[in-house]
């Protein structure tokens, strides 16, 4: 008997008890449960721009006495003239083999070619005064002031000099016999190598008359081959600088480390080399030199370095491979007491592009961070090259020798970056591959090294930096290819106690964590949960970056359930978010109360939310994406102190004060109540939710409506929260918003009002408040667009009509359209858009399929067979 009523008698349905064909899967059905949970989305915390360009900012952890300044004097004086010299060698230790002195002829070895004495007083008076030309360039001021001096001037000069020099030749020639024969092979294979003096007597009127390789040629003796098939030199001159500064002589491979001799021909072309050098020297870069320190106008001084560099990139000189550097170095070094950011500009490029390292490159590293913190210079900047040499510095220099000069280096290419155009140009350099490089370069320096701790001011800069080039999406595309993530995570392990790196890394976590793709990244890499569960735990109260750290959180588990597995998983981590969670609502509080006391009650309805109330927003957030999660869901439900917390936020924050932070908290309930599990919080404390719901239901905001039917169609499964409604006349409310022509509006109000029908006794609301006539406009309104919506309104009316005897008693005078309207809605050709797109299609035939046809049919035949009955 009582079979046979089950069969022919249907049973009223809740909103969310799913009516689906047998024949669904299990995942299907849980697919489908999703679609009443939801994840939360929101703003991305906002980054102020720093006021002023510094090197480190205003928030910095590092104490001033413990950072490297950004202000700072510079002078000519903070480069070292003499570190601009070339490189001399190392030091060479004794040699054990002890020459043996000869005496005679014959016992000379046939392989030593010895120097030979000068022919006469007129070769003497070449070579000495060449040399004493040489050595009286020791300051850039005697120098400019012998080009000055008239030719037959300086060789009386010279002549007076002479026998002074020529003492000085002949003890030098003395030395550079004895270490010859200790030094070279002595073996008849060898080629004996030509020593030449690399002197010049070009400012001499044999210069000036276009002889100038006759003279070097004069200089350097005429060369003949021995009969041994050797070259030979009949005036061979030793460099006596050379000779005297070990490991610079070309007489010797040894000292030098050449893997190979240097042949005749080989001589031959650096010779030739000298000789243009020489020339280039005279022609090009003395007039621009004479200029340099006779100028004064800076325009003019500006467009004389720019020639100067053009000359010197032309003839391929910039490097360290030009000999006279050392001279022009000084001049430049000068100049940078002219106080003026264009022409300091100018130097600093010339000065990089030289090569300069030690004292020297910091100090022109630090000329270029000076420069750059000026934000007004970014224009001059932009049509320079600077960018290019400093990145060549980041490329090139050592480290750990050069971390000073490359933290400013850095820090100038930072302030850079705050600028588009110059961001755009960094990006076409290759900037991000050498950023990452020196990144990895950083963390290879483990914590008990001496360095690790100023690597941590370089890190500041770099990372900083790739935070600003994050905002351009082929940079965001190159870090995920690159494997970028791993190495960002690895610098965030090691760099824990160094609040600054980590809120620039974190940074950049937020700024890509916005995208899928890199979201996909990160989560494959499991330790970053922990990682920011210890910065959690460790920085509670510094809500710049816990709000940043719990934002990419929310976005790591925002799409699938993997991330939200191993988030839960990890230990301690809903109790992390409990503890925050108190935190920053007790600072929420004091900050209440703080204005309330002070007569402020104005100032609550900021236009964004204060910084308390935007963690909260992000933190509830993340308890909503990972409750999506059936098992995770189920235990947040029996989480008394995660759901008392949500209720707080409810009980004493008006959607008026901070709308995204109710609503958050609103949704998260609703998810919550989904799952009916014992000892559920939510069950426990329905009637008290339904009291916090109520106020948003009457609230202004219309997201906060939404909100609180969505929560009451849930909870109007129990039927005490039914009672509520009907006693509160919210279900009057719900009849009410059916008129609101919005889908979603309309989809949960009916699913209230499909709850409140389960009871037989709550049916008849419906006919007081006109509720027939406005779910049958909402069926023709919404029907064939939103199959959903269509299929929980013929269930609503299936369940109303359930011990109905007369369609027209029960439906009045809507009867007839309904009838039409199911009878269009079942046919498939009238129904169904074909024209959508395939997938859309698809879509839409599916749930008119399984969900919309099955109750509709049973609803038309109820009403025909009720109607012919009647009849």
């Amino acid at each position: 008997m009582q079979a046979s009523k089950n069969k022919n008698t249907e049973e009223a349905e809740p909103f969310y008890k799913l009516s689906v064909p047998k024949e669904k899967t299990s995942s299907e059905i849980i697919s489908e449960a999703r679609n009443f949970l939801r994840t939360l989305r929101t703003r991305r915390p906002f980054t102020p721009t720093e006021e002023q360009r510094r090197l480190f900012g205003s928030g910095s952890s590092r104490a001033p006495q413990n950072r490297p300044p950004s202000v700072f004097s510079l002078h000519a004086s903070s480069f070292d003239l003499a570190e601009s010299r070339p490189l001399s060698g190392v030091r060479l230790s004794p040699l054990k083999h002890k020459p043996v002195l000869v005496t005679s002829a014959k016992d000379e070895d046939s392989s030593i070619s010895f120097p030979k004495t000068l022919a006469d007083a007129a070769e003497i008076r070449k070579v000495s005064n060449a040399r004493a030309h040489l050595f009286r360039r020791t300051s850039w001021g005697n120098f400019l002031l012998a080009k000055t001096v008239p030719p037959d001037q300086k060789e009386e000069k010279l002549d007076s000099e002479q026998p002074a020099m020529m003492n000085n030749l002949c003890r030098t020639n003395n030395d550079c016999l004895a270490e010859q024969r200790s030094n070279i092979p002595w073996n008849g294979e060898s080629r004996q190598l030509i020593c030449n003096e690399h002197v010049s007597g070009l400012e001499s009127r044999d210069f000036v008359k276009g002889t100038a390789g006759k003279l070097l040629f004069q200089m350097r003796g005429e060369r003949s081959v021995s009969s041994d098939g050797r070259f030979a030199d009949e005036e061979q001159q030793f460099p006596c600088e050379q000779m005297k500064k070990p490991g610079t002589s070309p007489s010797w491979p040894r000292s030098t480390g050449w893997k190979g001799r240097e042949t005749g021909l080989q001589v031959e072309m650096g010779i030739k080399e000298s000789q243009e050098e020489e020339i280039f020297w005279h022609l090009k870069i003395l007039p621009i030199l004479h200029e340099l320190e006779k100028e004064d106008n800076v325009e003019n001084l500006c467009l004389a370095c720019t020639k100067l560099y053009q000359a010197l990139d032309e003839e391929n000189m910039l490097g360290k491979r030009f000999k006279r550097r050392n001279m022009l170095l000084k001049i430049l070094y000068k100049l940078v007491d002219i106080d003026s950011d264009p022409l300091c500009l100018k130097l600093a490029k010339i000065i990089l592009s030289m090569k300069v390292d030690g004292k020297n490159l910091l100090s022109v590293c630090k000329l270029a961070f000076k420069i750059c913190r000026n934000e007004e210079n970014d224009y001059i900047i932009q049509n320079d090259g600077l960018l290019d040499c400093l990145l060549e510095v980041l490329r090139t220099e050592d480290l750990q020798k050069n971390n000073e000069a490359l933290l400013y280096c850095m820090g100038a290419i930072k302030f850079m970056s705050g600028n588009a155009v110059l961001l755009n140009e960094m990006v076409k350099k290759g900037a991000v591959e050498m950023l990452l490089q020196l990144m990895k370069q950083i963390n290879n320096i483990k914590e008990n090294d001496r360095y690790f701790s100023n690597l941590g001011h370089l890190l500041v800069q770099l990372t900083a930096t790739l935070r600003n080039l994050t905002d351009l999406a082929p940079v965001r595309r190159q870090l995920i290819r690159s494997g970028a993530v791993s190495e960002l995570c690895v610098a965030l392990e090691q760099r824990l106690r160094d609040k600054d790196v980590c809120t620039y890394l974190v940074r950049i976590f937020s700024k890509l964590s916005s995208y899928n793709d890199f979201c996909t990244a990160l989560a494959d890499c499991s330790r970053c949960y922990v990682l920011f569960l210890a910065l959690l735990n460790k920085h509670q109260k510094q809500q710049d970056l816990v709000i940043r750290i719990l934002f990419i959180l929310g976005n790591l588990t925002a799409k699938n359930d993997q991330p939200r597995e191993q988030f839960f998983q990890e230990k301690g981590s809903i109790n992390t978010l409990i503890s925050l969670f108190q935190t920053y609502h007790e600072l929420d509080l004091n900050t209440q109360k703080w204005y309330q006391g002070k007569g402020r009650e104005e100032k609550k309805q900021p236009k964004h939310p204060s910084e308390a109330e935007d963690v909260l927003i992000k933190l509830i957030r993340v308890l909503a994406n990972v409750s999506v999660h059936p098992s995770i869901g189920a235990a947040l439900a029996v989480a008394h102190h995660v759901v008392e917390l949500l209720v707080t936020v409810l009980e004493y924050k008006s959607v008026d004060e901070c709308e995204e932070l109710v609503i958050n908290a609103a949704i998260t309930i609703n998810n919550l109540s989904y799952y009916k599990v014992k000892s559920s919080a939510v069950q426990d404390k329905k009637l008290h939710i339904a009291e916090m719901l109520l106020r948003l239901l009457m609230s202004n905001s219309m997201d906060g409506v939404v909100e609180a039917v969505r929560a009451f169609g849930n909870l109007s499964q129990y039927h005490e929260i039914c009672d509520f409604i009907i006693q509160k006349k919210i279900h009057k409310f719900m009849i009410a918003l059916l008129d609101a022509k919005k889908q979603d509006v309309c989809f949960f109000a009916c699913g209230v009002l499909l709850n409140l029908t389960v009871d037989k006794n709550k049916r008849a609301f419906l006919m007081e408040e006109g509720g027939i006539g406005k779910l049958v406009d909402c069926l023709q309104d919404f029907g064939p667009s939103d199959w959903q919506l269509a299929c929980l309104i013929c269930k609503t009316l299936w369940n109303y009509s359930e011990s109905t005897t007369s369609s027209a008693s029960c439906f009045g005078e809507d009867t007839e359209t309904l009838l039409v309207l199911l009878t269009s809605l079942l046919d498939a050709e009238l129904a169904l858009d074909y024209s959508l797109d395939g997938d859309v299609r698809d879509y839409h035939k599916l749930y008119w399929e399984r969900e919309f046809k099955p109750v509709a049919e049973k609803l038309l035949d109820r009403i025909q067979n009720h109607q012919s009955f009647q009849l």
